[in-house]
């Protein structure tokens, strides 16, 4: 992770920063996806968490070696995206940066189908399951989120991004195709 690059968003009167976001996130998934990137990683220096205020910002920065990165941008992925975002070069990342694992979080939201399985697995009634999930999906969600379209299952979901807190030491590992890990790091600065 010696490199990044910096993809802004700029304001647009015909629509919201989050609309933007998750387009311009959705491409770089497909991109990944089709470059088979595990290289890649990104965080959202902007974001915001709470309740009411659960949005990635208008800054998108991805980091990884140089030459992926070059490979990535020649791969044509922002089109349609050019109006809307301002692109950095590929700079060297700062000496002083400490480091942040962005990591999926997910949640369970108490669907039927897993109050049933779970029912199921912990030999309970279904109403003690449900009410047992009720709980859970009460607890509000405050991370920031973007509602992405999966490219290998087609499946439409709300993407949750957990920022670790800050640390000196980086983690290697692989990301996968949207730019997370479970444990590698990325810089912060």
């Amino acid at each position: 992770m010696d490199h990044y690059i910096d993809i802004r968003l700029r304001p647009d009167p015909d629509f919201p920063e989050p609309m933007l976001m998750g387009a311009l996130y959705n491409k770089l998934h497909r991109a990944l996806f089709d470059l088979e990137a595990n290289d890649v990683g990104v965080s959202f220096p902007g974001h915001k968490h709470g309740i009411r205020a659960r949005t990635l910002g208008d800054h998108l920065r991805l980091h990884g070696p140089h030459a992926r990165l070059k490979q990535l941008m020649g791969a044509d992925w922002l089109t349609g995206m050019r109006d809307h975002v301002s692109v950095s070069e590929a700079l060297a990342v700062p000496a002083s940066a400490k480091h942040i694992n962005v990591a999926r979080k997910q949640f369970n939201t108490g669907s039927p189908s897993r109050a049933k399985r779970y029912a199921k697995r912990h030999n309970i009634s279904e109403d003690e399951a449900r009410q047992i999930y009720a709980k859970l999906a009460e607890r509000r969600i405050e991370l920031p989120f973007v509602q992405i379209n999966s490219r290998s299952t087609q499946q439409r979901f709300s993407l949750f991004i957990e920022h670790s807190k800050a640390h000196e030491n980086a983690v290697a590992g692989a990301f996968n195709h949207y730019g997370l890990s479970s444990n590698a790091t990325v810089p912060w600065f």
